[in-house]
């Protein structure tokens, strides 16, 4: 990190602030977020605790800034999606879409796994529970058979449980995006076909 820093010292506000962001995501997976301390921020920047203070107050604001930006694509899937006939081919391509913003969102999942006591504390693990709830809601077929419904809850699941069971699989991350994909768009696909056959 610190490697990147010399030749450009008058970067554009944005860039400091992404920094920040990416360098507190890093400390918060790695220790847990409440043993990460703003200083230590600072000090793997190699700034100012006022230079930080300058963007961000708090962990939190540091947080909430990192979920509300990495989590901008999901918010913009799900209105898409709630615009869409509901039907197999829409289905399929939100999976598509959430499997590419789950690839960008990949450090915040990563924390969020490591760190659930602190989502549960957080307004943003409510936020993101209501996103899921969304995202079911396009998904599944409320008057389908039950085994459908759970089909289609799974497909999401799969997809947020290749990232992490997968993490130490030997294997070309975009490969692994591939099969988690492949997987969650085949359950989804079943209890289409399931609920025509009924």
């Amino acid at each position: 990190m610190n490697g990147t820093m010399g030749g450009t010292k008058r970067q554009r506000r944005g860039d400091t602030r992404q920094r920040i962001q990416d360098v507190a995501l890093e400390l918060f997976a790695e220790q847990g977020y409440e043993k990460t301390s703003l200083r230590e921020i600072a000090e793997h920047l190699d700034v100012t605790k006022a230079a930080l203070y300058y963007h961000f107050k708090t962990k939190e604001e540091i947080l909430v800034s990192i979920f509300e930006d990495l989590t901008r694509p999901m918010d913009e899937l799900i209105e898409w999606g709630k615009a869409q006939p509901h039907n197999l081919e829409t289905k399929q391509e939100v999976l598509r879409r959430y499997s590419e913003a789950l690839t960008g969102a990949a450090p915040l999942f990563r924390f969020m796994q490591e760190n659930q006591a602190t989502m549960r504390e957080l307004s943003i693990g409510h936020q993101f529970k209501d996103r899921m709830m969304q995202m079911r809601d396009i998904i599944r077929d409320p008057d389908a058979s039950l085994t459908d419904q759970v089909r289609c809850i799974s497909a999401l699941f799969t997809m947020h449980a290749g990232m992490f069971v997968l993490q130490d699989v030997e294997s070309d991350p975009e490969d692994k995006r591939k099969a988690v994909l492949e997987v969650a768009v085949d359950l989804v696909t079943q209890a289409h076909t399931g609920a025509r056959a009924s």
